[in-house]
């Protein structure tokens, strides 16, 4: 899979106070950028705890659930976009079908 916004990745381990989240993220960025996902039983047969909602989105739990991720994935182009990154309560506060933090 191709990861649009890895930037934001990197940012969000050093320019805030979530540095924890450095090794779990870096992690997932490695097992998806060797993805070749099709359709999102893909997702979930990689990551059984993550969370397809409306939008072509995907939430997945990030370092125990401390974190949350969301992505857009465009599966025919192989593209993953980066949407939001934050903490559980962070998380709670949005809306993870429309959210793009990151635009």
């Amino acid at each position: 899979m191709n990861i649009v916004a890895v930037r934001n990745l990197q940012s969000y381990w050093e320019h805030t106070n979530h540095r924890d989240a450095e090794g779990a993220l870096r992690a997932w960025f490695n097992a998806v950028k060797s993805a070749q996902w099709t359709c999102p039983q893909d997702v979930k047969d990689t990551y059984a705890s993550a969370s397809i909602i409306a939008n072509n989105r995907v939430v997945f739990n990030i370092k125990g659930n401390d974190y949350r991720l969301i992505v857009a994935i465009a599966y025919r182009m192989q593209y993953v976009y980066i949407k939001f990154i934050g903490t559980h309560a962070e998380y709670d506060k949005i809306d993870a079908t429309v959210v793009d933090d990151f635009k």
